[in-house]
């Protein structure tokens, strides 16, 4: 899984401006953080939103496991904002951002596993979406200064346990279907730099292509969510927003992987089990 993992982010990086931040845990259980370079990781120390100073050293890909690049207190999943989505349903795009919020409890990095939660045999669903990750503290802030608190972007897959979401019909269940322990898949890496506007989101479940859009089609995008969700609630670094998803939106069995690619990020994959009863 490492050695694919490497393979996948290696070709991502193809701009040489754009830089790619992973987080780690070695094999003595260290955890670390550093740039993605060819087939090591050049190691940092400090905090990864506050200067981090080069440490000197590097670490072979191969001997760590990549982890959720940033440990987010939140995530802000948005909902409906994309065109091509939001006409199939018949939506109106909106004029605000709809958003729920899935907790920090539900956050997996690459490769590992979605667990199905006990006693729920239902549809589980993936959504595949570019995440905006936070650098600075943000608040009140406008669309114009809003790129500056973007530190980069990485992938996402939104899960849901769909059938807990109308579960009850007096009240939508959205942080309770999607905020499940590992529910919030995100990584490979965050890229810095990152030219949005020309890429496009590729989900595959068990290889199969499920999923392909452009991010150009997105009705609120990044500097403007920001800007509107830090009038809502004050962001903090490593915060992740889930920008939403488009066409395409399916169910995976227990066993199915599902794979996440943005160029220019990487592939974000990850695979459902069932978790036995104690």
């Amino acid at each position: 899984m490492a050695r694919a993992l490497g393979h996948a982010m290696r070709n991502a990086a193809k701009d040489s401006d754009m830089t790619q931040w992973a987080r780690y845990r070695a094999a003595d259980g260290r955890i670390g953080f550093g740039t993605l370079e060819a087939e090591q990781i050049v190691e940092y120390d400090g905090n990864l939103f506050d200067e981090p100073t080069p440490t000197g050293s590097t670490i072979r890909r191969d001997t760590v496991t990549l982890l959720s690049p940033c440990a987010p207190s939140k995530i802000v999943a948005l909902w409906n904002n994309f065109h091509a989505l939001a006409a199939k349903l018949g939506k109106a795009a909106p004029s605000h951002p709809l958003f729920l919020i899935k907790p920090e409890s539900c956050v997996i990095g690459p490769g590992e596993d979605i667990q199905r939660p006990l006693a729920y045999p239902g549809k589980i669903a993936f959504e595949g979406e570019l995440g905006i990750v936070i650098g600075r503290r943000c608040k009140n802030v406008s669309a114009a200064e809003a790129t500056a608190y973007i530190f980069g972007y990485t992938c996402v897959n939104d899960v849901t346990a769909a059938e807990v979401l109308n579960e009850n019909g007096d009240f939508a269940q959205w942080c309770r279907s999607k905020g499940y322990d590992t529910f919030g898949c995100v990584g490979p890496a965050i890229t810095t730099d990152f030219d949005w506007a020309v890429a496009r989101v590729i989900t595959r479940l068990d290889g199969v292509e499920r999923q392909n859009y452009p991010l150009s089609d997105m009705i609120i995008p990044p500097a403007e969510l920001v800007s509107f969700i830090s009038h809502d609630m004050t962001l903090l670094p490593g915060d992740v927003i889930a920008v939403g998803t488009s066409l395409g939106v399916g169910s995976m069995k227990d066993g199915a992987t599902v794979d996440v690619q943005i160029d220019g990020i990487g592939v974000l994959s990850n695979t459902v089990r069932s978790v036995p009863a104690d």
